[in-house]
C-alpha cells in the first residue's frame, strides 16, 4: 500500500481528489488532514466513510504535534490546505501567512526527515503569475502576485522549491487555473452565482465584467495531479488549466441561461482592490506527459448547476 497524505482533503478540490483516488487507486491508504474551517466539511467526505482505506484527522497543518507524525509515515503527501478566498484575504491577510506559508513551513521540515517520502506536491495557483494581459504565463515566468491571497500561495509555493534545493525533499509544484465542480463552498464566483440565481438572489458582478478566467473541471485537476505522481519530475514547476477562457460576464450569462434566469438578476458592484485583469496559461509542459482536460466546459457547468440544485444546496 502506498500512504498518502491528503492535507486539506475536506476542502472542495482536496474531497474531490481524495475521492478520485479512493476509486482510482485502489492500492492507495489516504490519510486526509483537514482544520474543518468554513470551507472544509466533513460532509465532503461522508462516502467514504466506513472505507478501511481511508482516514480523517481533524487538525491544523500548522501543529507540527498532530501534522508532523502524519507526514512522516507518508510516501506521498499532496497539500491542498489553504486559505484561499482573495475577498477575504484582504481583511485578513494574517490568517492567509500563517496557514498558507507557515503552515506549508511546518509540513516541509517534517518532510526532510521523513524516511520513505517518495513526492511532496505543493499545490500552488495560477494568480501567483500576476495579471496576464496577454498571451500565456509558462512556469518559467516571472511571479507577480497582486493580492495577500496570491502572495501567500507564491511565498509557500518558493518555499517548498526551497526545500528541493536545500535539502532535497522531493516538490513538484503545480500551478492551476480557476477549478469548477461539485463541492465548491459558495462564496467563489461560480457556486455563489448558481445559488443565489437558483433562489432567485441577484448576482453581485465585479466592474465591468470582463475579467477574464480560464476554467478548469476539478476532476481534470486531480488526473494532472495523479499523472504527476508517476511522471512528474522532483524541483519542476507545472501549469495545470483547462483551455476555457471566458470573461466573468459571459460566464454569469451562462449560469443564469442554465438555472431558467435572465440579466435581470445582475448587480454590478464595485471592483475589488487589486482585481487581476486575466489569467491563462500555457500547459505544455504537463501536455507532454500525456494529460489533457477531458471536460468540455459547456457541459461540465451544466453538471455542475444540476449537482447546486439536486444536492449542493442540503449539502453546503
Amino acid at each position: 500500500m502506498t500512504k498518502v497524505l491528503v492535507t486539506g482533503g475536506a476542502g472542495f478540490i482536496g474531497s474531490n481528489f481524495v475521492r478520485w483516488a479512493h476509486e482510482a487507486q485502489p492500492d492507495w491508504q489516504l490519510t486526509t488532514l483537514d482544520k474543518l474551517t468554513y470551507a472544509g466539511r466533513r460532509e465532503n467526505l461522508r462516502d467514504l466513510d466506513g472505507s478501511a482505506r481511508h482516514r480523517f484527522v481533524h487538525g491544523d497543518i500548522a501543529d507540527a504535534a498532530v501534522a508532523a507524525p502524519l507526514v512522516q509515515e507518508a510516501n506521498v503527501v499532496v497539500h491542498f490546505a489553504a486559505e484561499t478566498h482573495v475577498d477575504r484575504s484582504l481583511l485578513a491577510a494574517g490568517e492567509f501567512i500563517q496557514t498558507d506559508v507557515f503552515g506549508t513551513f511546518v509540513l516541509l521540515e517534517a518532510a526532510r526527515h521523513a524516511p520513505n517520502l517518495r513526492r511532496f506536491v505543493q499545490i500552488s495557483t495560477d494568480e501567483v503569475y500576476g495579471s496576464v494581459p496577454e498571451g500565456f504565463s509558462r512556469e518559467t515566468d516571472e511571479l507577480r502576485p497582486r493580492n495577500p491571497y496570491s502572495a501567500s500561495k507564491a511565498g509557500a509555493d518558493r518555499l517548498a522549491y526551497s526545500y528541493f534545493a536545500t535539502y532535497g525533499v522531493p516538490v513538484i509544484i503545480t500551478r492551476a487555473s480557476n477549478n469548477y465542480g461539485a463541492n465548491q463552498f459558495p462564496e467563489k464566483v461560480i457556486p455563489l452565482f448558481i445559488t443565489n440565481a437558483i433562489d432567485g438572489i441577484p448576482v453581485p458582478l465585479y466592474g465591468d465584467g470582463l475579467n477574464i478566467r480560464d476554467w478548469l473541471h476539478v476532476e481534470d485537476h486531480c488526473r494532472g495531479i495523479d499523472l504527476l505522481l508517476t511522471k512528474g519530475v522532483p524541483g519542476e514547476v507545472y501549469n495545470i488549466g483547462g483551455g476555457n477562457e471566458v470573461t466573468n460576464l459571459d460566464l454569469t450569462h451562462r449560469i443564469l441561461a442554465l438555472t431558467g434566469r435572465d440579466a435581470s438578476l445582475i448587480r454590478p458592484v464595485a471592483d475589488r482592490p487589486g482585481h487581476d485583469r486575466r489569467y491563462c496559461l500555457d500547459t505544455t509542459k504537463l501536455r507532454g506527459l500525456g494529460w489533457a482536460p477531458q471536460a468540455e466546459f459547456e457541459s461540465g457547468l451544466a453538471a455542475t448547476v444540476r449537482w447546486y440544485r439536486e444536492i449542493g444546496r442540503a449539502h453546503v
